[in-house]
């Protein structure tokens, strides 16, 4: 079977896909403390995953300037 692009794994093997592909980014440790400290240092995915989906959502969909 053909690799998943996005997963880089074998689509027959293990679970399904999660259509979702590993990124590293570097943050500094006051940072990540910081998410930690509002959402526990098991979330801080789900938090930098909300965070850059809420700011595509914004940057994509501008609101018109005020009058």
């Amino acid at each position: 079977m053909a690799d998943d692009p996005c997963t880089g794994s074998d689509a027959g093997m293990g679970r399904p896909p999660l259509g979702m592909k590993p990124t590293t980014i570097r943050l500094s440790l006051d940072t990540i403390q910081r998410i930690e400290k509002l959402v526990g240092n098991r979330r801080l995915a789900v938090f930098i995953r909300e965070a850059v989906e809420n700011e595509l959502k914004r940057r994509e969909n501008p609101e018109p300037p005020k009058a």
